[in-house]
């Protein structure tokens, strides 16, 4: 492609039209399901870019971060993708990633109603294991980021041979991180028939030497910046350590004042997780994510509306163009895969003239990304002192005078007040003393002298720091961090074993004398479940200890296990929305009779093997 016809056939938006996705030439199921997550209409960089793309042309696509780019390709790519084909069809190179993640992520909801579509992640700080497993289920699409990318094409575990179309998504930001010899060296693998994508914020000269070798005849699309008024948003952030991200969480949704809250989290089981958790410590929420039809998703926005509920978790993807007025805080729980993604998610408060707040919560080895932020919004973020264990403390105090001030007042008390003389006189005890035996039992559940929280469970750790770990994941640096990795994890391992043993052993259960109740799970075979998923699933949510969990007989769309009889209600309500390999457990009583010699997470034979 020559400079020339980068002129000639530069396409730069000049009028705002509304352009329905129906009008684009996608078929049904992709539009479907676009309406189900609540796209109305097209952004222009989409409007442009997916007629080129189903026609077969090359593009480069030049727009700014949170135009609506994954679906600009993504549509197109789906449309052309045949699922009976197990192997990879679409590939997208991101620079990070948490892009990576998201854009997968998106892919999977654009593509939810295409049977047997399969999207595999790769990318650094991972071990290599379930990405092997993803690619040998067959994955038609490929989202990752150069390093991993590279590392699996040498290992041959990632064949391109069937490769249809290839997307470089944030081409710009990849040059910076200096991917530049790695993206050339994976184009040089690309089948010659392959269409090429090609999206960047700006256009150095780097980009334009890819494009003129990588593309043919390629369209330019490039859609103007549009410059927005300044939202009177206070931004925070903070510095994520000593406690989990969910008690920090928890924390301000008891102090701060919001009139109602969006969190934002990274993936849909995230969006569920988070919302649980929040749930259970007393703060209801509700989760909005791709898995949810039209109607649930307008019935979840309209009880945000109308006030029912004033804690929102959501993703990136379903949260775009969403208009809640009464959004006052925003939380970034996880942080974006993409610096301009930021400004799109705190723009979900300060609307209509209004003030609002956000707080990111920023691991020690992100704070790079706060002059971003800052640069980006034009403003200052300033760090956020979250309120301690005493301001906790004293705010649950003056919560609790007010309440019982107003019973004083707006209530007859006469009966009540004639008991507790009756119960003072035939006890001898002070009404100094009842009161604060009475406000004991009242504080059980949320203590008014809270404590600071324990060490967080393994699992959390883990999870914080898979998160936290280093986004750089090139060429020899990514293979020597999955070394490391792989270490840790074998150190991890070790340690728990000698800390087990400086303790008693517990004694081992006689699995003859447990009153077994058969459970069924909507989930199976065919969701790509294991024995080993379930028994973790259940073991760390209501932490029951995995030999009182009996034999799992695996079908294609159900399972069925054997747990103690008398699971308690709220337990076993916990357990319903409990998701392995992305789905929900759904668990119910069952009189299926199961083999307990079928307990497959103990059989040594059906073990997950380990990748060399």
């Amino acid at each position: 492609m020559t400079e020339q016809n980068n002129t000639d056939q530069s396409k730069t938006e000049t009028k705002n039209e509304v352009i329905g996705f129906d009008t684009l030439g996608l078929p049904e199921n992709l539009l479907s399901a676009v309406t189900s997550i609540g796209f109305n209409s097209a952004t222009d960089i989409q409007a442009k870019t997916i007629p080129l793309l189903l026609s077969g042309k090359d593009v480069l696509g030049e727009a700014q971060t949170g135009t609506g780019k994954t679906a600009a390709f993504g549509l197109p790519a789906l449309a052309k993708i045949d699922t009976s084909v197990r192997k990879p069809q679409l590939m997208v190179l991101a620079p990070t990633r948490e892009l990576a993640m998201q854009v997968a992520e998106a892919i999977v909801s654009f593509g939810k109603n295409m049977k047997g579509l399969r999207v595999a992640t790769l990318y650094g700080g991972q071990s290599y294991g379930p990405q092997f497993q993803q690619l040998e289920r067959g994955a038609q699409i490929v989202v990752g980021t150069p390093g991993r990318l590279m590392d699996h094409l040498r290992r041959k575990s990632l064949k391109l041979d069937e490769l249809r179309v290839c997307v470089l998504d944030e081409a710009d930001e990849m040059l910076n991180m200096g991917f530049l010899e790695d993206i050339q060296w994976i184009l040089d693998h690309l089948p010659k028939e392959t269409q090429m994508c090609l999206f960047s914020a700006t256009m150095p000269a780097a980009i334009r030497k890819i494009a003129n070798r990588f593309l043919k005849d390629a369209e330019h699309v490039k859609i103007a910046a549009v410059k927005k008024a300044k939202a009177n948003i206070t931004q925070y952030a903070w510095k994520v350590g000593g406690i989990t991200k969910m008690t920090a969480l928890e924390r301000i949704a008891e102090i701060v004042d919001y009139d109602a809250m969006i969190i934002f989290v990274r993936t849909r089981n995230d969006t569920v997780d988070v919302a649980e958790k929040l749930e259970r410590a007393g703060y209801p929420a509700l989760a909005l994510n791709g898995d949810m039809n039209q109607a649930q998703r307008e019935r979840t926005i309209e009880q945000m509306k109308s006030g029912k509920s004033s804690i929102l978790v959501a993703t990136d993807v379903v949260a775009r163009g969403l208009d809640i007025p009464r959004i006052s805080l925003v939380i970034n729980y996880d942080l974006p895969g993409d610096n301009e993604a930021y400004v799109h998610r705190i723009g979900r408060t300060g609307r209509a003239g209004r003030e609002g707040m956000s707080i990111a919560f920023v691991r020690p080895r992100e704070m790079y990304s706060i002059r971003h932020y800052e640069r980006l919004t034009s403003g200052a973020v300033n760090m956020y002192e979250l309120p301690n264990i005493q301001e906790l403390g004293k705010k649950r105090i003056e919560r609790a005078r007010d309440e019982i001030a107003s019973i004083v007042e707006g209530k007859d008390l006469a009966s009540m007040r004639k008991i507790v003389e009756t119960m003072a006189e035939e006890s001898e005890l002070s009404m100094a003393d009842l009161a604060a035996a009475l406000l004991y039992q009242k504080q059980l559940k949320q203590p008014l002298e809270p404590k600071e929280d324990p060490k967080p469970r393994r699992e959390t750790r883990e999870r914080n720091d898979r998160n936290g770990r280093d986004r750089n994941d090139r060429g020899r640096d990514s293979r020597r961090d999955s070394r490391a990795d792989s270490r840790g994890e074998r150190g991890d391992r070790n340690g728990q074993r000698a800390s087990r043993d400086d303790k008693p052993r517990k004694a081992k259960v006689n699995r003859n004398d447990v009153d077994w109740q058969t459970y069924r799970l909507e989930v199976g075979k065919e969701h790509g479940a294991r024995p080993g998923d379930i028994v973790g699933a259940i073991a760390n949510e209501i932490s029951l200890d995995s030999s009182y969990i009996g034999a799992i007989n695996l079908h294609d769309k159900h399972s069925f296990v054997q747990l103690p009889k008398g699971i308690p209600a709220d337990l076993f309500k916990q357990l319903k929305g409990v998701r392995v390999r992305r789905q929900p457990l759904a668990i119910s009583t069952s009189d299926e009779k199961i083999v307990r010699q079928e307990a497959a997470p103990r059989r040594r034979s059906e073990r997950p093997q380990r990748s060399n």
